[in-house]
């Protein structure tokens, strides 16, 4: 295999990972600021929930993606 796809899948593992460690914590300050993941007096927006998982799903898919690199050797 040509090493250019070794440094194309690391380049996209970086990537995605960088991005999910961003959604992920961006969606927990913008939580704290707005103050919707700690109130009590409803339920918090389903859209804190669903970045949180964009972000976990970009996460497994940077993992999926290094573990095809290695196999690439």
């Amino acid at each position: 295999m040509p090493p250019i796809f070794k440094a194309l899948a690391t380049i996209m593992a970086w990537i995605l990972w960088i991005v999910s460690i961003v959604m992920g914590f961006s969606a927990f300050i913008m939580g704290l600021v707005t103050g919707s993941l700690y109130s009590t007096t409803g339920p918090a927006p389903m859209i804190l929930p669903a970045i949180w998982a964009v972000a976990g799903f970009d996460a497994i898919g940077a993992v999926v993606i290094m573990l095809l690199r290695k196999k690439m050797e």
